[in-house]
């Protein structure tokens, strides 16, 4: 993992349990929405991170409740829950993915996602979620689209997207793509995290 990145890693426990984070304090009445872009290349990196960062809230932080979604299980599990599982696998493995692709995205609608992932969160009452697993789920589900789709349904809380690509100024280039953002892809309402 390159230093750059660990410094940056290293500084996000402090910054998403500091108090001004969790009261949304200083944003006007927008959500809380942040992005922790990072180089694509390091996603495995990023993914061993996660645990570690979990485990450090909730020793240091045994009050805050926490909701972490890793978003490829998330749809895994929702197709499970539909009894489509096992028959997107057989799409896939037979007719390849854009058959998948094209056979599940009406499941995948990221209105029902993004209310799916709200129904999973509320009873646990959280006051702060990590969404992740951006990476695993592309071109299923589009992350401007599920934000814009989380923002009206969240609430209050203070949610942090990890991002295998780049973000800025609104725009999220997947991956570290060098493509324009079209503008059905920029999402102005989250922050970069830490720079």
């Amino acid at each position: 993992m390159n230093e750059d990145l660990r410094r940056r890693l290293n500084r996000i426990h402090d910054r998403i349990t500091a108090k001004d984070f969790l009261d949304s304090s200083g944003i006007g009445n927008e959500i809380a929405f942040f992005v922790f872009d990072y180089p694509p290349e390091e996603e495995l990196g990023v993914r061993e991170f996660i645990p570690i960062l979990e485990n450090k809230i909730r020793s240091t932080k045994p009050d805050l409740r926490l909701v972490s979604i890793n978003l490829f299980r998330f749809l895994i599990d929702h197709l499970r829950d539909l009894n489509l599982l096992e028959e997107s696998f057989r799409i896939q493995r037979e007719r390849g993915n854009a058959a998948l692709l094209h056979a599940v995205k009406g499941l995948l609608n990221p209105e029902d996602v993004a209310r799916r992932i709200v129904e999973t969160a509320r009873p646990r009452d959280p006051n702060l979620m990590l969404l992740h697993g951006v990476g695993s789920v592309y071109p299923l589900l589009r992350t401007h689209a599920l934000l814009n789709n989380l923002h009206p349904v969240l609430d209050r809380i203070p949610l942090v997207l990890f991002f295998p690509g780049t973000y800025v100024h609104g725009e999220f280039c997947l991956f570290g793509g060098t493509e324009r953002a079209t503008e059905e892809r920029r999402y102005y309402r989250a922050l970069r995290l830490i720079d």
